[in-house]
């Protein structure tokens, strides 16, 4: 089996906007699926710890649950 690894870290910049908006993981999951995203809290602590890619619909409905730019999940990545 081939793992899939991410391409660019982003796992924490998803969870430092996360802790920034003061939501749990599981407050997080509940915004997501009421946007009609479902997403269980396995998959996203895998988003959070670079386990998984996330989707573009997931980061952008993230980006508006945490009232971030979507720039702020790329901030500090390196090429």
């Amino acid at each position: 089996m081939v793992k899939i690894r991410p391409d660019r870290n982003i796992g924490s910049n998803i969870q430092k906007a996360r802790y920034n908006k003061g939501l749990t993981q599981d407050d997080t999951i509940a915004k997501l699926q009421l946007m009609g995203i479902e997403i269980s809290r396995s998959t996203y602590a895998k988003i959070e710890t670079n386990r998984i890619n996330i989707r573009v619909s997931e980061l952008l409905a993230l980006a508006q649950i945490f009232g971030v730019d979507i720039n702020f999940f790329f901030e500090e990545l390196t090429i």
